[in-house]
């Protein structure tokens, strides 16, 4: 079974940039097979990384960003793949 799990976080007003060198310096351990980042207006960033797990396996997730980098707690789901659909590898 593909798990996806999505982090997601506003910065702070200006610090977008900053935001998303945080975010590409953290590493997970074990690294995902696949792992994508996007941003979006108003300085969000949005990680996606994909893990062939059980939907309750207990996965590494990226923290919440120290300090006032961001303006909210950090958003995050689970999803998991639905009967075999999925983007090509």
């Amino acid at each position: 079974m593909t798990v996806a799990l999505m982090w997601e976080a506003r910065a702070a007003e200006g610090r977008g940039e900053e935001l998303l060198a945080w975010v590409r310096r953290q590493r997970l351990a074990p690294e995902p097979p696949r792992r994508e980042t996007f941003r979006a207006p108003q300085d969000r960033v949005l990680v996606i990384t994909w893990w062939d797990a059980p939907y309750d396996a207990t996965l590494p997730e990226l923290p919440e960003p120290e300090g006032e980098l961001v303006t909210r707690a950090v958003h995050r789901w689970r999803f998991e793949q639905a009967d075999g659909e999925g983007p090509e590898r």
